[in-house]
């Protein structure tokens, strides 16, 4: 394509978008209302995909040694577990270490069990896949020298299938907000384009090309694009900003966190950025397709 005609084609849809003023702020107020929406749905649902990567990640094995085991036994027990296919992690608490702890979460009343210790030596076995967890217990109990495995048997399965069945509810329902906005939108554009059919009608009449027809009408969605998300974009940012300065000093020490807000403030704009220029653009092209038929 020529440099000229590729100016013609821009200063085109500039001037469209001038000469149809209402019609271009009933375009881009639905996408802005749209991607507003979609953004904070997004936000919404992958700190909620994060709580849930985070509470799998915290699940782990309870591995208690025999009292019969010796040293030599136990060491041999921890390489066995190490080389355990699905094993991501094993760190060992002696059963001094286990008493220990119970001392500092439930007082110096336990302290009087330093003299005849009845805890087990401990190991703690994280699973590459959480979702393996039951799995690497049943192995795991299988092995000589194991007096007891625990792992929150019946109640892991479960949170596992809740958590599963969050993060398939939620892609569906962004997906559905996804289509719901490009059907509402390139109805919106279609009713811009009906208004000017018959410039559309006179170009094909005098020789255009459908492409050099269509070239502005593109333009001009991708600009309704991205005038639509530049205000989503800027409440998105005020909002996460708002509720990490608030959420984030009162979570320290949690197991739920938020997502950072950089990167992620900047990952979730350039999305809604890129799904403004693309549903606009998308919105042009079908809807400009019956009008080429001269």
């Amino acid at each position: 394509m020529k440099p000229r005609t590729t100016a013609r084609h821009f200063r085109e849809s500039f001037k469209s978008l001038g000469r149809n003023a209402w019609m271009t702020f009933a375009s881009v107020s639905a996408v802005t209302v749209t991607l507003l929406l979609v953004g904070v749905f997004v936000l919404i649902m992958m700190n909620l995909n994060k709580v849930a990567d985070d509470l799998e990640r915290d699940v782990e094995i309870k591995v208690f040694v025999s009292l019969t085991a010796d040293e030599a036994a136990t060491e041999s027990l921890e390489t066995a577990i190490n080389g355990m296919p699905g094993v991501l992690s094993v760190d060992f608490s002696t059963k001094e270490e286990e008493l220990q702890d119970l001392i500092t979460d439930y007082g110096d009343e336990l302290s009087l069990y330093k003299q005849s210790n009845p805890l087990y030596d401990v190991f703690y076995v994280k699973a590459e896949n959480p979702q393996q967890t039951a799995s690497v217990a049943k192995g795991i109990a299988a092995l000589e020298g194991i007096e007891d495995v625990k792992y929150g048997e019946g109640k892991i399965e479960k949170l596992f299938s809740f958590l599963n069945l969050s993060r398939n509810v939620g892609l569906v329902l962004i997906l559905a907000l996804l289509f719901t906005a490009m059907f509402l939108i390139s109805n919106t554009i279609r009713i811009t384009i009906v208004a000017r059919r018959h410039e559309i009608e006179i170009m094909k009449l005098v020789g255009a090309t459908n492409w050099f027809v269509r070239i502005p009408f593109i333009l001009e969605g991708m600009w309704l694009g991205v005038l639509g998300a530049i205000i989503p974009i800027a409440l998105v940012t005020m909002l996460y900003y708002n509720v990490t300065e608030y959420a984030q000093p009162r979570l320290n020490d949690e197991l739920i966190q938020l997502l950072d807000f950089t990167p992620f403030i900047y990952q979730v704009n350039g999305l809604i950025l890129l799904m403004g220029v693309f549903i606009g653009v998308w919105g042009s092209f079908m809807s400009i397709r019956k009008f080429l038929k001269v």
